[in-house]
């Protein structure tokens, strides 16, 4: 099956448009802080035959994919497996002292949700790993196996808003008295009987603690509050990022940090604003961007995007 038909970059083209202007000029570096399977990666190479690209992933299944598809870029890609929170270690590895564009593509990859075996849906049963790293020690069964109650209760309210959190956290305790739990099938089988009928008409039970689950094995969260500053200082004078999240909880943090470097941030009533109190970036889009209805239609990934964007117009001395 061809990359293409298990991947469509969601909003390939706006994208671009955000991000050529920094981008044109020969040796420009972009990052894609998130490559997956090389999607977004492989239009700006391609359109850009001056480009640098440097691709970073925690997964290296994607990453292999990733450089099989951009091989024939090979002189100007540098794909690294790392978290994107070693943002600027992986920079200074590099010698790169700073970019003209990065692109967060946030949240998790086509390629995990649809090897069932990686077990990110809960509408398939699979060991629960949930691992974007395969090499990392903390799957979802061993958070299952031991959390406390509190701490299962915590995640699910903090991660996945899930408002039946503690109903959630104590069927889950008391179901792992039983036997173990090691698949998704257990899981939402679990949660599902101790969710009142109205409420699971309303969507599938399991939706939001299986989302809680995946960021706190990943550590999501955690990562992306480092990574957005970091990726922020490398960029150079007019140098661009754009990031895509799929739930509140990462466009707060995406939010916050843009909010930060796009005000000023001179006390109230000061006279003449002083060049360390000036805005650091310039916001390129009012708000969070949707997706059109057609490419919600076209690809349905698509729709719970949000897309922020800034470029870089002062810097701090």
């Amino acid at each position: 099956m061809a990359l293409d038909d298990i991947h469509t970059p969601v909003l390939l083209e706006r994208c671009f448009e955000l991000l050529e202007p920094a981008l044109r000029a020969p040796g420009a570096v972009l990052v894609d802080a998130t490559l997956g399977m090389g999607g977004h990666s492989e239009a700006f190479l391609s359109r850009l035959p001056g480009l640098t690209l440097v691709g970073l992933d925690r997964d290296p299944q994607a990453l292999s994919i990733a450089g099989e598809r951009l091989a024939p870029f090979a002189d100007r890609t540098h794909l690294v497996h790392a978290v994107y929170d070693e943002f600027l270690d992986v920079l200074g590895e590099l010698g790169i002292p700073e970019v003209a564009g990065v692109l967060f593509d946030l949240g998790v990859s086509s390629l995990q949700l649809d090897l069932v075996e990686r077990g990110f849906s809960y509408s398939k049963d699979a060991p629960l790993d949930m691992r974007m790293d395969s090499t990392s020690e903390l799957t979802a069964e061993v958070v299952l196996a031991n959390y406390s109650e509190v701490e299962l209760r915590t995640i699910f309210r903090d991660y996945g808003e899930e408002k039946l959190a503690a109903r959630y956290a104590q069927a889950i305790v008391a179901a792992r008295r039983e036997a173990p739990i090691e698949r998704s099938g257990q899981l939402v089988e679990i949660i599902t009987a101790v969710t009142p009928v109205v409420v699971q008409r309303a969507g599938h039970p399991a939706k939001r603690v299986f989302q809680a689950l995946r960021i706190e094995v990943n550590r999501e969260l955690l990562a992306l509050e480092r990574a957005i500053p970091q990726a922020i200082e490398a960029l150079g004078i007019g140098g661009r990022i754009v990031v895509m999240s799929y739930q509140s909880l990462e466009d707060r943090i995406v939010k916050r940090d843009l909010q930060r470097v796009t005000s000023s941030s001179a006390p109230a009533g000061l006279p003449v604003e002083l060049p360390e109190h000036r805005p650091q970036l310039s916001l390129l889009t009012r708000g969070a961007e949707r997706a059109s209805e057609r490419e919600m239609d076209e690809n349905p990934r698509a729709t719970p995007v949000r897309l922020r964007a800034a470029e870089r117009i002062g810097r701090l001395s």
